[in-house]
């Protein structure tokens, strides 16, 4: 099956799908890192990390430093999403992510973008329910890719909470360290196991 884009639990679940050849088809393509979620903590730090982490792959890899709302509507970087083959989105902060991105020429711009990487807890962004890190509660994303609700790394506690205060009809995929989903353009698939899908308290199949 062909994937337009990809949630992964982590930057080693991104490698395994790669090397998996998930995205074969991308070969050496223009990849670019956008670090948004990881402002806080180190954009260029994260960048470097995921650049390292992809070694070998063949991609030519970019890092695009959009971190704050003014950087978002900067020609350039919006032109950059539309030109490039891969996106791949930091692990970090959501709800700066969220913040940034939203109502953007370039949250727009990764809106359309031909193949989409979220890693980690930035995933949940992508969605039309995103889940507050803080608490656990569902909140409005951002609809680049509707159809599940996403969350990874969350205790037990704070995912029996997020169960209770979703909507019965929406599915929630809690994503694991190595769990993978993928995204055909029309609905979501688990690409790699270590994904649980649940609507309210009953697990699920996507």
């Amino acid at each position: 099956m062909t994937y337009s884009t990809l949630a992964v639990g982590s930057l080693a679940a991104l490698r395994s799908a790669l090397d998996g050849g998930i995205f074969a088809d991308v070969g050496d393509g223009d990849t670019l890192i956008v670090p948004t979620a990881a402002a806080f903590t180190g954009a260029a730090e994260a960048a470097i990390a995921v650049s390292q982490a992809l070694d070998g792959t063949g991609l030519h890899l970019e890092g695009l430093m959009v971190t704050d709302r003014p950087s978002a509507a900067e020609a350039h970087f919006v032109r950059r999403i539309g030109e490039c083959d891969l996106v791949i989105l930091c692990d970090g902060s959501a709800l700066h992510a969220r913040t940034v991105w939203r109502d953007t020429p370039f949250g727009e711009s990764l809106r359309a973008a031909r193949r989409l990487v979220a890693i980690g807890s930035v995933a949940t962004v992508l969605g039309d329910v995103m889940i507050d890190p803080r608490g656990g509660a569902p909140t409005t994303g951002l609809g680049y890719r509707p159809g599940v609700a996403m969350c990874a790394g969350e205790s037990d506690e704070l995912l029996e909470r997020t169960r209770t205060l979703l909507q019965p009809d929406v599915a929630l995929a809690a994503i694991g360290p190595m769990g993978v989903l993928g995204h055909d353009g029309t609905r979501w698939h688990v690409v790699v196991d270590d994904v649980l899908v649940t609507r309210g308290h009953e697990y699920v199949r996507l």
